[in-house]
């Protein structure tokens, strides 16, 4: 089984992912992580970020044992990650690798912003999280002050906003919700509530397939 997780950032998803992939004992993918890789990469040799060539490469020579990296999380490499994106030839360098992770046994929880669109449009179960911007704000600038890190809510918000507006009009991929996906709005839900949410989602979607 392939469940898709679908969203704009700090909307919960990750989390939602997470904690899917361990409640069906399923394998778990951030997508986001592997944009952050590439980006961080290209920061750190202080390379431009609009490369082609060179976004290219870097993604093509991607290490997963260092997607677990902390600094992947900074605002920064956030921002860097949402302009890595838009090329659409890293967005097809980095399509094999999500499809062969989705395709291993015994299943996969992938979330990210493309994920029943266009990495799995088969995917078993699609679930859209949304958050309200102002949650989403909030929530981001919670998670940085406990890494430790300075964080303004106000230029938090302005940068969500502004990564939202680029990606659902980015040529590739664009955010969206795929045509069979279920909304899940989790503004005013908190971890538990948003997890058994998105499980009552997965058994409802099983089970109308079961009757079919």
């Amino acid at each position: 089984m392939i469940i898709a997780i679908d969203g704009p950032a700090a909307s919960g998803k990750g989390t939602l992912g997470k904690r899917l992939a361990a409640h069906y004992k399923f394998r778990h993918l951030d997508t986001g992580v592997i944009y952050r890789a590439v980006a961080k990469v290209l920061l750190d040799a202080g390379a431009d970020l609009t490369d082609e060539k060179r976004a290219v490469a870097v993604a093509y020579a991607l290490d997963p044992e260092k997607f677990g990296n902390p600094a992947l999380k900074t605002q920064e490499v956030g921002e860097a990650a949402s302009v890595v994106s838009t090329i659409p030839a890293v967005r097809a360098a980095l399509i094999s690798f999500q499809r062969h992770f989705a395709g291993e046994p015994p299943g996969a929880v992938l979330d990210g912003r493309d994920i029943g669109t266009v990495i799995c449009p088969h995917a078993d179960v699609k679930i859209f999280v949304v958050a309200d911007p102002y949650v989403r704000a909030r929530r981001r600038t919670l998670e940085a002050i406990g890494r430790g890190e300075a964080a303004d809510e106000a230029a938090v918000l302005a940068d969500i906003l502004k990564r939202d507006e680029r990606d659902r009009n980015r040529a590739a991929a664009p955010l969206k919700a795929a045509d069979d996906a279920v909304l899940l709005d989790n503004s005013h839900l908190d971890i538990e509530s948003g997890v058994r949410a998105a499980i009552d989602i997965v058994e409802a979607v099983r089970a109308g397939r079961q009757r079919i």
